[in-house]
């Protein structure tokens, strides 16, 4: 088995919210969009983000469970430079999103801040100097 993602899914409360954060407010055109169910964006080549409306997710994964706070993983999205990161913040800010931790330099020796979508879900946006984060730009 080859070591690749093809799909990161949100499982989303409200599909229509998400619509107007992603697609209206980010920006970010659907490969494939089904009322009430589903929306697919193209991520990168082989890589596609999919929201997928929590009742239709659990008719195929079962109960779905949340609780409060950040959700155990966060998505990260890399940037040319720190100018970027904080341009990106600004716009999910105006997009509905709630920044979680404004952008700040980090002792890993990049900057990030994280902004947070309409389910919880927490994005990194980070300039990241280093070998791995320059091999994802």
């Amino acid at each position: 088995m080859d070591p690749r993602i093809s799909f990161v899914t949100l499982v989303v409360r409200d599909l229509g919210r998400s619509r107007e954060f992603y697609l209206d407010g980010l920006g970010w055109p659907a490969e494939l969009d089904v009322p009430r169910e589903v929306i697919m964006i193209r991520m990168g080549d082989k890589l596609l983000l999919s929201l997928w409306q929590e009742d239709a997710a659990a008719a195929e994964l079962g109960p779905i469970g949340r609780v409060e706070g950040a959700l155990p993983f966060t998505l990260a999205h890399n940037v040319v430079t720190p100018a970027e990161v904080d341009r990106i913040l600004a716009s999910a800010r105006q997009a509905g999103a709630t920044v979680t931790a404004d952008a700040a330099a980090r002792e890993w020796g990049g900057y990030s801040g994280y902004f947070a979508d309409p389910d919880g879900f927490r994005w990194e946006i980070a300039y990241n100097p280093g070998p791995i984060g320059k091999s994802v730009l």
